[in-house]
């Protein structure tokens, strides 16, 4: 297998990388970032046989898809994907080769479901599957995994947090943009639109992240997230309230000037010298519904670091793909095409944790 892993020098890249090398079957992985420099590489993908570095612009259409032609599967990392999902999975399409991503913003999402890259990707025979990272990603496959357990289900609440010790680049611009404007919620089995970052709920996470106070955020599967520690939080609504985060321009001194634009470059020095929290993030799924008359709650918590937690997924994905076990050809998300069973356990093979639960509120058939 030859994959080409766009923002392949970033974390969330090189996370997938550093997987993908181990694999037997995987005879090459192409880095492609717009700042291809070897100096941000792990020792171990800068020096192994498998890895090429190339510098690509998201921007350049047809450096893209004659670079594509060249390889099986295409994994775009590169964020904020508001801003690249859509370039890079037209591409894809146009090169006629398999797309992966690990989109989290529910706007690129929509578009890739609602516009002809769904139809081209179907007479292309491909597959662009998008939002296989850890959230969206695992908890989607967990939530698949556990309500095909239950005869019907009731509920699905999908949680998590990130620890800003972990944040840097386009993370940040996700951070804040996530927070704007109305953004989707399934609500009581409806599809509505709520203000971003409001209604606060505190959640228990598992060490060392203990409590996080989790808010609706714009993703492409409606949930909610919260950033650690809570000053983090706390201080974005505070400049979302006052204006800070607005994207409309304003006029000072003659010069149009974004407050949004400001606010971000802001947040690369905001937190020096205070707490940022554990090197962890975590997820939580709990899926409630109803099994042989008996009312049944499974509960899924993960903690670990952010990288190898988003990259892995993608990895094991486009090994599934490469061995034919993604059938689904068009735009899909992760449960519409992923084996929760084929999943987990290669995802356990790897060192992952789960801790599982499950509840039986009543013990008599109704």
């Amino acid at each position: 297998m030859r994959a080409l892993i766009i923002g392949g020098v970033g974390g969330m890249g090189q996370g997938v990388a550093r997987d993908l090398i181990k694999q037997e079957q995987v005879e090459s992985v192409i880095l492609a970032d717009l700042y291809a420099d070897p100096e941000r590489l792990s020792p171990k993908l800068r020096d192994s046989e498998k890895t090429s570095l190339i510098q690509m612009d998201v921007n350049d259409h047809n450096v893209m898809v004659a670079a594509f032609k060249e390889i099986d599967v295409v994994i775009n990392c590169a964020g904020p994907f508001y801003k690249t999902a859509v370039p890079v999975a037209k591409a894809a399409v146009e090169a006629k080769v398999n797309y992966i991503d690990i989109c989290d913003d529910y706007e690129g999402t929509e578009i890739l479901f609602n516009s002809d890259i769904d139809k081209m990707a179907k007479e292309a025979n491909i597959t662009v599957l998008t939002g296989m990272g850890s959230d969206p990603g695992t908890n989607n496959i967990l939530v698949k995994w556990y309500a095909d357990k239950l005869d019907t289900v009731e509920d699905i609440y999908l949680y998590w947090v990130v620890s800003i010790a972990e944040l840097a680049g386009a993370a940040w611009d996700h951070s804040l943009h996530m927070t704007l404007g109305k953004i989707p919620q399934y609500i009581d089995g409806k599809l509505v639109h709520v203000e971003g970052g409001t209604e606060p709920v505190a959640e228990k996470f598992l060490h060392p992240l203990g409590i996080g106070h989790v808010r609706y955020v714009g993703h492409p599967q409606p949930l909610t997230r919260a950033l650690i520690p809570l000053w983090v939080d706390e201080l974005i609504q505070e400049q979302k309230n006052t204006g800070l985060l607005s994207t409309d321009p304003v006029d000072i001194k003659g010069t149009q000037i974004t407050p949004y634009d400001i606010a971000l470059k802001l947040w690369e020095t905001i937190p020096e010298g205070r707490d940022n929290g554990p090197q962890s993030s975590g997820l939580k799924v709990i899926v409630k519904g109803k099994k042989d008359g008996q009312t049944i709650t499974y509960t899924a918590d993960m903690v670990g670091r952010m990288a190898p937690g988003t990259g892995l997924p993608a990895s094991i994905a486009s090994l599934m793909m490469d061995a034919g076990d993604v059938k689904v050809k068009g735009v899909v998300a992760p449960e519409g095409c992923i084996d929760p069973a084929k999943f987990i356990g290669a995802f356990l093979k790897r060192g992952a944790r789960i801790h599982q639960t499950q509840k039986i509120s009543s013990m008599f058939k109704v």
